[in-house]
Parts: structure tokens; sequence; C-alpha cells
């Protein structure tokens, strides 16, 4: 959620941890403890989305691009995440950011938008994942709804739905993996989904035992019990993300009055509500020119860093 500039500097609210009791027993060989760890780590990060701070737009964008980055090795891609960025904050208006440009679009939408599947919709994300057109995504849609109001808990409700999307239109595993955070998001009530589940397909926990090569998916029967023991992991990796992105955004508004330039408050709210910018943003009221001396003050201040590790061409995010 983007800062008002006329609203004073916010102090996030602490983030919530994940007691060790709660990794400890998360067993996939444990359904009833696999699913009792899953809803408390959910329970803990639920209350973080509800609070809603400040910089929660960079923290679902940050994993957004880390949800991107599994996709495009799913994919087949070798993208890393700084080529995503590049392909993406480096892009032209109305350009074409590339295949693996598109997956990071996809996961940004997932970040960014209402957790709704519609027909249209879903045409349009598998179009960006580069999946085939000819599916039927009125059906699909109609799926992720049963399982979504099912009443089942979260974690088996997004397993539900990838099942039957799967079994309809077995060329969906990436799409699936992406609904997985959207079902949550809708059995939970949040207004936006957390991008997760993707960042944990290529872990040891979806690896068939004694099986080095095969992978559980979506759709097959053991993947909501695996599934709730990936989300405390990838909850704990969530909440490690935001104590970061919290203690950078409380540095940066505590330095805000001290920047002068006229469309400072532009450049501040798209570092709160985005994984990052190019140096060469530019707004109605900040030039281009003005805008490199703005990030060269915040550079000195160390309230934003430089990510892509470049002289020129420069992206910089808390």
């Amino acid at each position: 959620m983007a800062r008002r500039s006329d609203s004073p500097p916010v102090v996030p609210d602490v983030i919530p941890r994940l007691p060790g009791w709660v990794t400890a027993r998360a067993d996939p060989a444990d359904p009833v403890g696999a699913a009792f760890s899953a809803g408390a780590a959910l329970h803990a990060l639920d209350s973080l989305v509800r609070s809603e701070p400040v910089w929660a737009g960079a923290w679902r964008h940050r994993l957004a691009l880390d949800c991107a980055a599994e996709a495009c090795r799913m994919a087949g891609r070798t993208e890393t995440q700084a080529a995503l960025r590049d392909a993406w904050y480096l892009c032209p208006a109305n350009g074409d950011p590339g295949p693996a440009g598109n997956l990071f679009a996809a996961w940004r939408r997932l970040a960014g938008q209402r957790p709704q599947a519609e027909a249209e919709g879903l045409a349009t994300l598998a179009e960006l994942m580069g999946l085939p057109g000819d599916m039927d995504w009125q059906a699909i849609a109609g799926m992720v709804d049963t399982a979504a109001t099912s009443g089942r808990p979260a974690p088996l409700a997004a397993a539900a739905a990838t099942a039957a999307i799967m079994a309809l239109e077995p060329r969906t595993e990436l799409l699936c993996w992406w609904l997985v955070d959207l079902v949550l998001a809708r059995c939970l009530g949040w207004q936006r989904a957390v991008p997760l589940a993707m960042t944990m397909a290529f872990t040891p926990i979806f690896r068939v035992e004694g099986g080095r090569s095969k992978r559980i998916r979506p759709g097959d029967p053991q993947f909501g019990q695996v599934l709730c023991v990936a989300l405390v992991e990838a909850v704990a990796s969530a909440l490690r993300e935001a104590a970061t992105l919290s203690r950078r955004a409380a540095h940066l508004l505590e330095v805000a009055p001290k920047l002068r330039a006229k469309g400072a408050s532009d450049v501040l709210d798209i570092l709160l509500g985005d994984d990052a910018l190019p140096g060469t943003f530019a707004s109605r009221r900040l030039s281009r020119f003005a805008s490199r001396r703005l990030f060269a003050r915040l550079e000195q201040f160390e309230a934003v860093r430089e990510l892509s590790g470049r002289a020129s061409f420069r992206i910089y995010g808390l």
C-alpha cells in the first residue's frame, strides 16, 4: 500500500515469528501434525497480512520475484532474479519484456490484484506463462471457486483445486502453482495473495522419498499433505523477508524529511509499494536528472540498495 505524501512516517509493527515447535512438528508422514503446523504458520502470516504495513506492496512483489525465478526454472529457462528485474524494469513502456519478463508479470499479477479466478483472466495469465490457449478456462475458473468455497482447510482446498485442474488439463502445472496461492488467499479472506508456493516446488520437501529426480506435483495424491509442510517453510522465509523490509522501510521513512526534491514522495511511494524501480524513473514532478540525484542522496543515507550491480542502467529498491 502506498504511503500518502501528507501522512507522518509510520513505525512498522513487530513482525510475527514462527516458534520452534511449529517447524519441529512439520512432518509429511504425519498428516495431522502437518496440517496443524501449516495452520499455525498461516495464522502468523494472516496477522501480518491483515495489518497491511506500509511496505506490504514491496514485500509481496519481492516474493513474486522469488516465485518467478523458480517458474523460469520450471519452464526450462535460466534467468536469474537479476535478469528478471532487467527484463521488467528496463523494458520500455508498452514494450514486450520477453518470456522471462512475462513470467514475472504473471506473479506480479498474483501479488497486486484481488484473488479472483475468472476465465478471461486465466486465459491472459496462461499466455504470459507460455501455455497453450486451447483450454476450458471457464471450467478451470469454476474448479477454483468450488475449492475455495468448499470450507476445507486452505492448503487442502488449494490441493483439491489443482488436482481437479490437472485431471482436466495436465499441461497446467505452472498455472496450478500460481493458483495454490490464490486459493489460499481466497480461503483466508485476504485482499491480496502472498506469493509463496512456487518457491518450494524444487525443494526436497516435494521430492519422492528415495527418488532424487521425481517431484511431487499438483494432482499427485500426496500433494496436499506435503504442501502443508512446504507452507511452513515458505511462511517462515516470507516472515524473514518481511522483517528485513520492515527495518529498511523504517529507515527510509526516517530520512524522508531530509529529502528536498519535489517529487521525492513519488519515489518513496514506489519503493514502499514495489520490488524496485529504475534509476531513470521520472514523474510529472521529478525529471530523470533529479531522480538520479535523489537516488544518490538515498544511497548516501543507506536508505536504498542498488540491485543490479552495474554502474549504468541502475535499479533501486529497499
